[in-house]
């Protein structure tokens, strides 16, 4: 009974504890949302598309050391946003405080609200791997947003394989390469099987 007692007061301390959380997550300033157009982006394949639209969010000021956070697959850059990652991260004193960062979530291309399949094109939509999302997100960083080094790139799972690509191909435009769980290592196993399954139930759908 005791026991049961204990059990009881610690799980309310922790629904407490649960419930107060997202007052702290609200603690960094207001993210913002934008779109660029990237005006006739080429893909690895020699496809070009006349019109990209990246959609990004950033929390902070422009003038603080930018910091780039790539988001997995099916998210988007918002979803960074929850408390567990950015009520972790984001607020006073934490490890990317947004009063000293400029913390850009860009949406990858098939992702989010930039450009994907789905907006039309379907299966004509050109055909994109990782190569073709980094370079995109560079172009975003870079040409729109007009970022001339990152203090730090972090990505988690998609994006955590991203940042891998990033810091080969951009090994002097940041100082930090964070890839959270991935692996610089070829899809295989049951991920690469779960993928073909869900790319050919759609192909073979004649709806």
């Amino acid at each position: 009974m005791k026991l049961t007692r204990v059990l009881l007061r610690a799980m309310c301390a922790a629904v407490f504890v649960l419930m107060a959380f997202p007052t702290s997550a609200a603690d960094y300033p207001a993210p913002k949302e934008g779109d660029w157009i990237v005006r006739n982006f080429r893909f690895h394949t020699g496809e070009v598309l006349p019109e990209l639209r990246l959609h990004y969010t950033t929390v902070g000021a422009p003038t603080g050391e930018p910091v780039l956070i790539l988001h997995g697959t099916t998210g988007s850059g918002a979803g960074m946003l929850t408390p567990t990652f950015g009520g972790e991260l984001f607020g006073p004193g934490q490890p990317l405080d947004a009063s000293r960062y400029y913390i850009i979530l860009p949406d990858a291309i098939g992702t989010g609200k930039s450009s994907k399949p789905s907006d039309g094109l379907r299966a004509s939509f050109p055909k994109y791997n990782y190569d073709d999302m980094v370079a995109a997100q560079y172009r975003l960083v870079t040409e729109h947003l007009g970022v001339r080094h990152l203090r730090l790139a972090l990505g988690n799972s998609m994006g955590g394989m991203h940042i891998w690509i990033w810091a080969q191909k951009y090994p002097d435009f940041l100082d930090v390469a964070v890839p959270m769980a991935s692996l610089p290592t070829e899809m295989s196993g049951r991920n690469w099987m779960m993928r073909r399954l869900i790319i050919d139930s759609i192909r073979n759908d004649p709806e």
